[in-house]
C-alpha cells in the first residue's frame, strides 16, 4: 500500500481565506484548507511547541532546546514538529546535527486574520 504524499498547507495557498469568520462564512473549500492548521494546534504538545519556538530568542529554536520542557520522548517531539512542520505552521532548517524551527508568520497572521473580531465588533 503506497503511503499519499503530504501536501503542505502554506499560507501562500490559503489567500482566499483571510476573511475573519466575524465576517462571513468559510466556504467549504476554505474549511478544507485551513482545517490542517487547526487540526495541528489541538493537540496540547503542538500548540506548546509551537509556542516555544515563535518566542525563543531570535524567533527560532533548536530541537535540543524544545525537548526538555516535556515530559514526552524525543521521536514523539519529532513526530509533534513533523505534524507542525506539515500543516505549514513552522519551517526547519539543519545545521550540522541539529535542526532548528521557525514559526511561519505568514501561516500564524493567516490564522489570527481567520479568528479576529475587529474592534468594535459584536462578539
Amino acid at each position: 500500500m503506497s503511503k499519499q504524499p503530504v501536501r503542505l498547507t502554506l499560507a501562500a495557498d490559503l489567500d482566499d481565506c483571510r476573511v475573519p469568520l466575524i465576517k462571513e462564512p468559510l466556504s467549504a473549500g476554505q474549511a478544507e484548507r485551513l482545517a490542517p492548521s487547526f487540526k495541528a494546534l489541538g493537540d496540547p504538545v503542538r500548540l506548546r511547541l509551537l509556542s516555544l519556538i515563535a518566542s525563543h530568542e531570535g524567533g527560532q529554536a533548536c530541537v535540543c532546546d524544545l525537548t526538555d520542557a516535556f515530559e514526552v520522548s524525543a521521536p514523539t517531539i519529532s513526530h509533534h514538529l513533523k505534524v507542525l512542520k506539515e500543516s505549514g505552521l513552522v519551517a526547519s532548517e539543519r545545521r550540522g546535527t541539529w535542526v532548528y524551527y521557525r514559526a511561519e508568520p505568514a501561516a500564524l497572521e493567516l490564522l489570527s486574520t481567520v479568528l479576529s473580531v475587529p474592534q468594535g465588533a459584536a462578539a
